[in-house]
């Protein structure tokens, strides 16, 4: 049980983005075509994130042409270049399916406004810091 353990916290990333449901995001995926490769990048609204060690994953949706596209990627995806914030969303769900069903302005996610200060705290290893943001006013 502790080799699993051990090959799970290789692959883990260390520096992970802080991001929470209702986030727009931008994911710099890297694509390989035939013997290139390039980074893709998919900005949308998370919607979900399911947490699962190293497979955790979080869903962004966004609208492609007037039709909704969602996709699912791992956090700790070698493929994921990096994770940008771009903006924060005022939720009070952990899981936004029903922004499936609205259109238009009413599957629009309001601003979370307020000064963001970068917390640390640490895990249950330990050793290790994560960094965190939090509002002012939480």
């Amino acid at each position: 049980m502790n080799e699993i353990k051990a090959l799970e916290e290789a692959q883990m990333k260390e520096n992970v983005t802080f991001f929470r449901p209702g986030d727009t995001v931008k994911v710099h995926f890297k694509i390989v075509e035939g013997g290139k490769e390039r980074i893709q990048i998919y900005e949308g609204l998370v919607i979900a994130i399911k947490n699962s060690r190293i497979g955790r994953t979080f869903t962004v949706r966004k609208n492609s042409y007037g039709v909704g596209v969602e996709r699912v990627f791992p956090i700790h995806s070698p493929r994921i270049a990096k994770i940008e914030v771009s903006r924060s969303g005022k939720v009070r769900r952990a899981k936004l399916y029903y922004i499936r069903h609205k259109i238009g302005k009413a599957a629009k996610i309001k601003e979370l406004l307020g000064k963001k200060s970068t917390v640390t705290k640490n895990t249950a290893s330990g050793s290790k810091a994560s960094s965190r943001t939090v509002v002012s006013g939480e």
